[in-house]
């Protein structure tokens, strides 16, 4: 029987018993801003054992639990990713409070908005995160515990350095349970506004477990962390977590140089990033003539993945590589998965067509899924709406061990997030659409709030942008709405659910990228350009209705994969295009 009891930390506990000397963390040494290096060039880094990094995680705990914090309060942990940052995670774990996490990458007002949401009992952070709970203290009257990572001022509170002075103490057992709070972790914000989601110590006991079990993670791995949050979980996986050189919010900038050098120098074995990341990454091997020759495992995740990158990507791995693109959400992860040689030779050929992304089979039971029809209104029990058949493209409902309560902010999305089931438990609506077909794998159609509602039924951006994709001058693309003529007239045979959703109808059109080599010079160029992509588009059924295409030079993506396309904001800008007008697109430059 599972006892109720259970901490994550106890992970991290167990592989530093079993695996006392091995390297959980290796992050690179700075001489001022530039790489510290040896006399004979090699890069130089920090690293502890899984022994070492649990000591530390321990005497940091004590003297938080002797300083008053106490299981459930909340901490905010703003520390750039490295051995002191997984090391305070796990400290936290132990104290039982409850950890919050935000990606600084959405701005510093937006950031500041989200920690105030969260009713702070207090601050880990570096000196600027204390600074700016001083400007802000009014909105921070709870935030007594503050513990510095760094040079602390005038600001009082505990002192990083000065616990690692200190005696080597052990912190009280905290006795959390499965279902109690362990973290607070923001969405991104990329498709609406941040929301903060309750992390459970069940949900995290299950998203090790699964991801382990999956990817086949064995302890005694390698792991170079492209993307931060995955990295937390190596320490409990017995794997390294090799922290490279690079801006962690931008991995689209990453310099693959220097990726690449952590890879040869600790001989890495398994490697998570975004597509942005990778393809910086594998364009540099592919232009170089060089491959990751240890590298066994690579995982992709945060947006769609190209076959373009798929196909490059086999080129610089090892034959019996495995390239895994998983696929979940903040809320609910991870859900499904799957390998590169089951897109590249089998799927691809539908998804070219307008069949949407298979994103493969879900994890296994008590996972469970159901597909039902598209709705934007509240849901309050399952037996107040019916399940979709196989085939037929709905909204994604989940429910497990690896999904999400309830948010913690902004609360009033959980009524539209969260239904009940007939059996007492919880489901939650993703907010993605698609369908399974006869293997039970899932096929990937887009969000449901990207969906461009019209007289002629609803069109899913996924399957009508891989139609434009297709144009070897197109590097992505993007269905957005505008609004109708003012002449529109809807055709006479009208479903009775497109009525039901006529206060939504907009007219599709299409926004795209092109190639970096092949983007229009003048406005001719990009009125022939426009005009092949519209023929295009018309000779599929998915997307014949389409009659307007316009040029942007660069999309506005997310700030934690720097893939997600804003859609919100680029139906905006085609907006004031049709107007004769033209908004900034962030970071975007626009042509015309």
């Amino acid at each position: 029987m599972e006892s109720e009891f259970y901490n994550i930390a106890e992970r991290l506990v167990c592989m530093a018993e079993t695996i006392p000397d091995s390297i959980a963390i290796a992050e690179p040494l700075f001489q001022g801003k530039k790489p510290r290096r040896d006399h004979f060039g090699k890069r130089e880094y920090a690293a502890v054992t899984f022994a070492e990094l649990n000591q530390d995680s321990d005497q940091i705990a004590a003297a938080l639990q002797r300083s008053g914090v106490k299981p459930g309060m909340r901490l905010a942990l703003m520390v750039r990713q490295g051995i002191d940052f997984i090391s305070l995670v796990f400290a936290l774990y132990k104290t039982g409070a409850t950890l919050v996490l935000i990606d600084p990458g959405m701005g510093v007002k937006r950031m500041l908005v989200c920690l105030r949401e969260a009713e702070l009992d207090g601050f880990v952070g570096v000196p600027e995160a204390q600074i700016a709970r001083l400007l802000y203290r009014r909105w921070f009257p709870k935030a007594k515990h503050n513990l510095t990572v760094g040079k602390r001022y005038c600001w009082g509170g505990l002192s990083l350095s000065e616990i690692r002075r200190g005696p080597a103490l052990k912190p009280e057992d905290p006795r959390t349970r499965l279902d109690d709070p362990a973290a607070i972790i923001f969405t991104s914000g990329s498709t609406g506004v941040a929301k903060g989601v309750l992390y459970t110590y069940r949900m995290f006991k299950t998203q090790v477990e699964e991801i382990s079990k999956r990817l086949n993670i064995q302890p005694g791995g390698v792991d170079l962390v492209g993307f931060p949050f995955f990295g937390l979980f190596n320490a409990g996986m017995g794997t390294t977590a090799v922290i490279p050189d690079m801006d962690s919010t931008k991995p689209g900038s990453v310099d693959p140089k220097l990726f690449l050098e952590a890879a040869d120098d600790w001989k890495i074995t398994q490697s998570f990033g975004s597509p942005a990341l990778w393809n910086r990454v594998v364009d540099y091997c592919i232009l170089h003539n060089r491959k990751i020759e240890t590298l066994k495992r690579a995982v992709i995740a945060g947006a769609p993945v190209s076959f373009d990158l798929l196909k490059r990507f086999r080129q610089i791995l090892p034959d019996d590589a495995e390239i895994i693109t998983p696929y979940g959400a903040t809320e609910s992860l991870p859900l499904a998965a799957i390998e590169s040689r089951e897109v590249l030779e089998e799927t691809s050929v539908k998804t070219k067509t307008g069949a949407g992304v298979c994103v493969g089979k879900f994890f296994d039971k008590p996972l469970d899924h159901l597909i039902i029809p598209v709705t934007d209104s509240p849901i309050r029990s399952l037996s107040d709406i019916k399940t979709l058949q196989q085939g037929e493209i709905g909204e994604l409902l989940v429910s497990g061990p690896q999904c999400s309560p309830r948010y913690v902010t902004r609360v009033e999305a959980n009524e539209f997030a969260l239904v009940s089931g007939n059996d007492g438990r919880l489901w939650r609506r993703v907010g993605d659409v698609g369908y399974f077909d006869d293997q039970d794998r899932f096929w990937f159609c887009g969000r449901k709030s990207h969906r461009v509602e019209t007289a002629e039924g609803p069109m899913f951006t996924i399957p009508c942008e891989a139609i434009s994709n297709e144009s070897p001058k197109v590097f992505r693309s993007a269905l957005v709405g505008v609004p109708l003529p003012k002449d529109y007239e809807p055709p006479r045979d009208i479903s009775d659910r497109a009525k039901a959703f006529q206060r939504q109808w907009k007219e599709p059109a299409m926004v795209v990228e092109p190639t970096p080599n092949k983007r229009p010079e003048n406005e001719v160029e990009e009125e022939r350009f426009c005009a092949e992509i519209l023929e295009l588009l018309k000779k599929s059924p998915l997307t014949k209705s389409i009659k307007r295409v316009f040029v942007c030079e660069k999309f506005p993506v997310d700030v934690r994969h720097n893939a997600k396309i804003n859609r919100e904001l680029l139906s905006e800008w085609a907006t004031a295009k049709i107007q004769g007008k033209n908004i900034p697109l962030v970071n975007a430059p626009i042509k015309g």
